[in-house]
């Protein structure tokens, strides 16, 4: 057998904080608005007339432990 290690070059640098904020915010709104449709896109506070939000969200409402019927 060889006596060979490996021996890397590069080293991985950090990414700035101020170039994943942007997307940070961007992916926790996105969170923010799934919760709002999983949640609570039904009755009262409700943004889209009809059923078809909560029946097309209706399963992962079960997952995620929101009671809907």
């Amino acid at each position: 057998m060889s006596d060979t290690t490996f021996a890397p070059s590069a080293v991985p640098q950090p990414i700035p904080l101020g170039q994943i904020l942007p997307w940070a915010i961007f992916a926790g709104l996105l969170m923010l608005l799934a919760i709002y449709f999983i949640g609570a896109e039904e009755g009262a506070t409700s943004l889209i007339s009809g059923m078809y939000v909560h029946e097309f969200v209706h399963d992962a409402r079960h997952l995620l432990g929101f009671p809907c019927h």
